[in-house]
């Protein structure tokens, strides 16, 4: 797997956000749009593409889903929650997440098997193990389950609306999760160890830029 560097250019009207390619041009991450049980695809309900940002926000909660799955990686990306007073939110705390390792024969529902990198006010950075994935983190594996939250070693997150960065390394079952350059979580033996990639919205407005996924 070559590295991808998504500047993320919006192809027509189609739910396909096609990353931009590297250097040898010949990698690409594409993405599809899902909210509640449909796949959209006009999913300019679900996000906006503005100055190289994916924009997540409106009144449908879901998901963007890299169509393909990918092992052994380490990704970055950017985000921050959007203060934008014209923008539509919910109540309550501000709640998304990148998800990753959704296996490929995961349906499309709120939310598919996978690990999660919590992105939540006052718990940013614990590990959400969905749809009975396990993972055994400092040396603890709990029972597997619908919603299993494991949380963060310490708070790294910068004030609401600036940028963030997140770093997953992702190699033969280890994961580590890391908030603004510092480790806020890792696991070994995961029980789903490839798959897909998945940015989540949940009704809080929220802006990815810089997604960069590289092979280990």
């Amino acid at each position: 797997m070559t590295a991808c560097v998504a500047s993320l250019v919006l192809g027509g009207c189609s739910s396909t956000i096609h990353s931009s390619k590297t250097s040898n041009g010949d990698a690409t991450i594409d993405w599809y749009a899902y909210t509640k049980d449909h796949k959209y695809d006009n999913a300019a309900e679900l996000y906006q593409l503005t100055d190289s940002m994916i924009r997540l926000h409106g009144d449908k909660v879901g998901y963007l889903m890299s169509k393909k799955s990918y092992a052994d990686f380490e990704l970055t990306l950017e985000y921050r929650w959007n203060m934008d007073a014209a923008v539509q939110r919910g109540t309550g705390k501000k709640n998304s997440g990148v998800m990753y390792n959704v296996p490929d024969t995961a349906k499309d529902v709120l939310w598919p098997a996978g690990i999660q990198f919590q992105v939540k006010e006052g718990a940013t950075g614990d590990f959400i193990l969905l749809e009975n994935v396990t993972l055994a983190v400092r040396g603890e594996t709990k029972a597997p389950g619908k919603s299993v939250a494991v949380a963060r070693t310490s708070e790294q997150e910068k004030p609401l609306g600036q940028w963030n960065t997140i770093l997953i390394r992702n190699k033969q079952g280890s994961c580590s999760q890391y908030l603004n350059g510092v480790l806020v979580n890792e696991g070994t033996n995961a029980s789903s160890k490839t798959g897909r990639i998945l940015l989540q919205y949940e009704g809080s407005p929220i802006d990815f830029r810089q997604v960069v996924l590289k092979p280990l």
